[in-house]
């Protein structure tokens, strides 16, 4: 955990990648694979090593990758709801 913070210090930013790929043999199937891990943007070395190997190594083709990287290490938000209702 501490080590996290560290590198969180020294600028590393919670990253989401979302990676929407299909199978060559069903082209018209689009997946979605998500990933998170602390990464350094706007460079993204970690997520683009990781893309480098799905390359290699995975039978699947890439269509494209979405990546957002949370700001500041700031303590953890929460949203309280005021009003509940259903649905019919």
């Amino acid at each position: 955990m501490a080590g996290e913070l560290i590198r969180q210090l020294r600028g590393e930013r919670l990253t989401t990648a979302e990676v929407l790929y299909y199978m060559p043999d069903h082209p018209a199937l689009l997946q979605r694979f998500l990933w998170q891990t602390l990464d350094l943007p706007p460079e993204f070395p970690r997520i683009c090593q990781f893309l480098d190997f799905w390359r290699r190594e995975i039978d699947a083709v890439i269509h494209s990758v979405t990546c957002s990287a949370q700001g500041l290490v700031a303590p953890a938000r929460l949203d309280v709801a005021r009003e509940v209702g259903v649905l019919h």
